[in-house]
Formats: C-alpha cells, sequence, structure tokens
C-alpha cells in the first residue's frame, strides 16, 4: 500500500532501483543533489539539472515540465553518497509564475520501476517560495528511506542551492536557470489546465505492468469532452467496446474551442501512452537484467542446463512483458488514430493542413480564430499517427525557421543551399496561414531580404499583392523597415502605459505587423541587431511579430550576445525534426513543416482572397 506522507514523515524504501514522479500543473524544474553522510554536497559535481541530467545513480529530465519521472538506482551511487535531495524550481524570467503559491500544489511520488507506490507527498502551503527540496532519500544503517521535506525558499534556487553548502550558489543557480530557458525555448506550449487524468492514461499504466489488469478496455473519453449517452441498459464489460469517436466532442463553448481542447487531448494521450510504454519496456529489460545478473554472480549457475534454462526464462519473461506493452500500446494508437481520421476533416482552416478541403471553400473571416496550425507532430513508435501543432493566437513569441544543419536524418542528406530555400518556403507558408485565418486588413506584412535571394520563395506573397511593401534590400532597407517598426513598439508601449491609446498618431498603422528576416545575420550591422533583438523581445505584447530565416552558425561571430534572441523564438525547421519536446514527460517530438502540396496553386488562391479583400482594395 502506498504511504501518504505529510511534512517531516520518513518511509522505507524496499527496493533500490525506483522512479520519482513529479506532477503539476506549471513547468517546473526537477533536480536533486548529493550529500555525504553529513548532508554536505562537495560541489557543483553533485548537482543533478537539466544542464547537467545525470550522474551516477541519478537521473532527471532536460527540461522544465508540467511532469517529470526522475530515475534513481540507489545501487549505483557512489559509496560516499548518503542521501539524494529531491529539489524542485520554478523557471523564472520566461514569463510564467514566479512563486509556487500562485500554482497548484506539486505532487510527488515514489514508484517502484514497474509504477507500484511507494510513498506520495503533496507540496502544500508554499507560498512566495520559487525553489523547494520535496524528498530526501537517505541511508541509515545500510537501509534507505524516504522523508517527506517540503521546505521552500523564498530567495529561489540561490537560497536553496547555499542552505545545501554549495559555494558559489548563485552561479550555479544562474546556469541551472540557463539550461531551464534553453530547454523551454524548444518546448511545445501546455495546453489549457486539464480537470482530471484521462482514463486511458490510468488503464493504460496498468495494463503495462507486471499484473495483468483485470479491468475492461479502456475508456477513451477525454475529460474535457461531453460525456456520452448514457446507455438504456448495462452492457457487460467482455463486451464493451470504445466509443467510436466523434469530431469536437471536447468541453468548449463553440465548435472551434471542442476541436482545439479534443486535438490537445489526442497530443498529451499519445504523450502518456508512449511514456507508460517506454516505462514497461525499461521494467522488462531491467528485470531480465537483473536475473541474468543474478545468474551470471553465481559460479556454480554460470554453465550448464541449468543456467541455460534460467536466461532462457529471464528472455521469454522479457519477451512477453515487451508484447503485452506493446499491445496495449497498439490498441490506444489505433484508437487515437481513428479519432485523427474523424478530427482532421472537421477542422477549421486555422487548424487545417495544406491537404485539408476546407481551403478550397475558403473565405477571408470575420473573426480572428483562437489558435493556428503550425504544423505536425509525430513519435518514433507511431510515425504514421500525426498530431498538429496548434499555438494560441494572438502569437507571444516570435517564430524562427532554422536554416542551419541538424543531426536530422533528411537535413543530413539535403544540400544547403535547398535547406535555405527550404526554410523560406516553410516561413512564406506559416506567413500565408497567418494573415488568410485574420480578417481582412489586420495583418500587415514585411519582408527583409538584404541580398534578394529569396525572390523564388516570395513570389506568392509578391505576386498577390500581399506585402505591405516591395521586399527591403541592402543595409538601408534593412534600417528602414528596422526602424519603422521599432518606433512603433515605442509608441504604443509609451500611450498604454501612459493610459492615452487614442492619442496615438492618426497615420499610425493599427494592424497586426508580421515581419519576415530571411537570412539573417547576413546585411545587419550592430545597431540593426539591437533592434531586431528589441523587436523579438518587446514587439509581441503590442502587435508587432516576427517570423525569422536563419542558421545560428552563421551568427557565431556574434557570441552569446544573441542567444536571448534564439531563446525568444519558437523554433521550427524545414524538414522533419525531433526537436520539440512536451510539457508532461518530456518526449522528443519530431515536427513536420506545414508544406503546400506539390503542384497545389492553393496558396495563390487564399492569398488572392486575402488581397482582394484588403480595405485599400475596396472599390
Amino acid at each position: 500500500m502506498t504511504a501518504e506522507l505529510v511534512r517531516g514523515q520518513n518511509h522505507p524504501l524496499p527496493h533500490a532501483r525506483l522512479e520519482i514522479r513529479v506532477s503539476a500543473r506549471e513547468p517546473v524544474m526537477a533536480g536533486a543533489t548529493l550529500g555525504d553522510e553529513d548532508g554536505r554536497v562537495h560541489g557543483p559535481e553533485w548537482v543533478v539539472h537539466p544542464g547537467a541530467p545525470a550522474l551516477p545513480g541519478v537521473e532527471v529530465s532536460r527540461q522544465a515540465a508540467a511532469d517529470h519521472r526522475l530515475a534513481v538506482d540507489l545501487d549505483a551511487l557512489p559509496a560516499a553518497v548518503h542521501r539524494v535531495t529531491v529539489l524542485l524550481a520554478l523557471p523564472l524570467g520566461l514569463g510564467g509564475p514566479d512563486r509556487f503559491g500562485a500554482v497548484a500544489a506539486p505532487f510527488v511520488s515514489v514508484t517502484t520501476l514497474d509504477g507500484t507506490g511507494i510513498a506520495d507527498y503533496t507540496l502544500t502551503g508554499l507560498d512566495r517560495e520559487s525553489a523547494v527540496v520535496a524528498l530526501e532519500l537517505y541511508r541509515r544503517q545500510e537501509a534507505w528511506k524516504v522523508r517527506a521535506v517540503g521546505q521552500g525558499y523564498a530567495g529561489g534556487l540561490t537560497a536553496l542551492l547555499a542552505d545545501q553548502g554549495l559555494d558559489p550558489a548563485a552561479d550555479l543557480a544562474g546556469a541551472i536557470q540557463e539550461a531551464i530557458a534553453k530547454g523551454m525555448s524548444r518546448a511545445v506550449a501546455a495546453p489549457p489546465p486539464r480537470t482530471a487524468r484521462t482514463a486511458r492514461t490510468a488503464e493504460g499504466d496498468r495494463a503495462r505492468r507486471d499484473t495483468p489488469p483485470t479491468a475492461g478496455p479502456v475508456d477513451y473519453t477525454h475529460p474535457r469532452r461531453q460525456a456520452p449517452p448514457q446507455q438504456a441498459a448495462p452492457v457487460p464489460a467482455a463486451s464493451r467496446q470504445p466509443a467510436a469517436p466523434v469530431a469536437g466532442d471536447a468541453s468548449g463553448w463553440t465548435m472551434e474551442e471542442r476541436l482545439y481542447n479534443q486535438v490537445w487531448g489526442m497530443f498529451e494521450d499519445l504523450a502518456r501512452t508512449t511514456a507508460a510504454y517506454r516505462s514497461a519496456v525499461d521494467f522488462a529489460e531491467s528485470r531480465m537484467d537483473q536475473e541474468l545478473e543474478r545468474v551470471l554472480s553465481d559460479p556454480r549457475s554460470r554453465i550448464g542446463a541449468g543456467g541455460d534454462a534460467v536466461r532462457a526464462a529471464a528472455r521469454a519473461k522479457h519477451d512477453e512483458l515487451t508484447a503485452r506493452a506493446r499491445e496495449a500500446l497498439d490498441r490506444d494508437l489505433a484508437q487515437l488514430t481513428a479519432e485523427a481520421q474523424v478530427v482532421e476533416p472537421a477542422l477549421p482552416p486555422a487548424f487545417a493542413g495544406w491537404d485539408n478541403p476546407v481551403w478550397h471553400a475558403y473565405r477571408v473571416p470575420t473573426e480572428a480564430p483562437m489558435a493556428l496550425r503550425l504544423g505536425d507532430l509525430h513519435l518514433p513508435e507511431s510515425p504514421e499517427l500525426r498530431i498538429p501543432m496548434l499555438v494560441r493566437l494572438p502569437l507571444a513569441r516570435g517564430l524562427w525557421v532554422d536554416s542551419g544543419r541538424s543531426e536530422a536524418a533528411e537535413a543530413v542528406g539535403t544540400d544547403d543551399a535547398v535547406l535555405r530555400r527550404l526554410a523560406m518556403d516553410t516561413a512564406v507558408s506559416l506567413a500565408a496561414r497567418i494573415v488568410a485565418v485574420h480578417p481582412a486588413g489586420e495583418y500587415a506584412v514585411h519582408v527583409i531580404d538584404p541580398a534578394g535571394s529569396a525572390a523564388a520563395s516570395l513570389a506568392p506573397l509578391t505576386g498577390s499583392g500581399v506585402l505591405a511593401g516591395p521586399p527591403a534590400s541592402g543595409a538601408g532597407g534593412v534600417s528602414d523597415v528596422l526602424g519603422r517598426l521599432t518606433d512603433r513598439v515605442d509608441l504604443v508601449q509609451m500611450a498604454v502605459r501612459g493610459g492615452a491609446a487614442d492619442s496615438l498618431p492618426p497615420d499610425l498603422d493599427t494592424a497586426e505587423q508580421l515581419l519576415i528576416v530571411n537570412d539573417f545575420p547576413h546585411g545587419f550591422d550592430d545597431r540593426a541587431v539591437t533592434r531586431l533583438r528589441y523587436l523579438a523581445d518587446e514587439g509581441p505584447a503590442v502587435g508587432v511579430h516576427l517570423l525569422m530565416v536563419a542558421d545560428r552558425d552563421d551568427a557565431r561571430a556574434y557570441g552569446p550576445v544573441l542567444d536571448p534572441l534564439w531563446r525568444a523564438l519558437l523554433r521550427v525547421t524545414p524538414v522533419p525534426d525531433d526537436h520539440l519536446a512536451d510539457p508532461w514527460v518530456g518526449h522528443a517530438w519530431t515536427y513536420e513543416p506545414p508544406r503546400v502540396p506539390e503542384g497545389s496553386g492553393i496558396l495563390r488562391q487564399v492569398l488572392s482572397q486575402v488581397a482582394d479583400a484588403r480595405p485599400h482594395r475596396r472599390p
């Protein structure tokens, strides 16, 4: 039975290999410090955090997330380690909450590798603290125990690490927050809060444990979805079947909101069911390794028929557990695939891919949508199952299409010039989608193309007349566009802060502004770079948005001065790349850019309608 701990209470740990699961409503950093017999942490090398996620016996996530699974192997810890302190901290300076009192109480659970609970602890009573020591695993007389601590620090990570005896604590805290910021820059934004854990996840976790589940089939209803009609008569458990998927069966006031919530429910379900599958496979492999190790450690059973039989039995058990986990995963994937086949055709243009027939019936909208599709996401276990990547509008951060060479398989075999062209094609596709899903005249699009190298990719925008002016080229053109947009940001900021929004100059364009920058940093001097950074940081709040095409290696000469710029933008790629992470378990999701079908004229058709509907085009 799982022990429900209160602050200060301890509980014995019957197993050496453990998982520490952290659940929170907001992204948090999970780390750990290793202490000696006196509890002293000898230095930064004894701290596990996103920038240094693994030490012997302990491994943590590489980024902040709403859910974490920390792996602990007490037998693998160095002999000098007698204490493992689990700590949580809020990412600071990234627009999220800055104190635990503003978020739901974090929940921490210590389990075995197969998910069997050992001890749970809810960190209540926190207020101004931004960092907290959650648990301690400590050794007493060769036996390990867990203690619920819940000690918060209003001084944040610096105060927590200083209390652990680390010096200088501020430098290490800064390095950890820097690692968190880098991880957050590649994370998919979290969806709206869920009101309960999906039934699929709970059932999936149980189905993947060593003991088979005794309940019936999985209930695939999302907690945000409307309750299905009640059956006229009870149906025997053995004959129950999952309900047929229906588009828009999530909660919400409008069909758009229901579809948005449904897509996020599918995304979360796929993340969690895949995490349960991977955990089950890890457990099967760990169990087989332990059984084989016991055989090999005994000279009497190392050779001979008896040893062979034990090894064969261990491998057979491993195969059985893995097959059972795969069976449960395949069942979940089949239901999600059926749901995707129903949901995709029902999506509105803002959520739909360019190959969706909804675009052929496109009309310029009269209201802005709640979200925008930036591409698709999928996992290695289910490459055919694509989940739309939806981000809320208005955009809270700019976009960066990375034109550099990555380690992705498709990028490795692609010529540099082709990668740059694909990156600009992706930027044009995204820009077209942004202006197409907003009312006529609500977006003004500017382009900076210093060398004029993107004319072919920009043809759909220039040919349709959507642009606010011709693409700016040369140093003078770059300076002129950046100067006008930074002046606009300054004016709107001053008006808003002074409560004089009505006193803006009458000739000021009040539409949202989208700036496309090609081939950064070529053609940018130091002043232009400073203005671009300013637009990336301050622009989104006052309606100026950045869509940048750049290779980070090309900007290496600027050094770390551009690091805040990269972190301020959401990175996407022109070819499939597994660089995005979910906010629950940190899976590496493969991002697929929004490509227009080969030979399709849908992009020009849509942009022509957008241009014709602009106010100045009306007779």
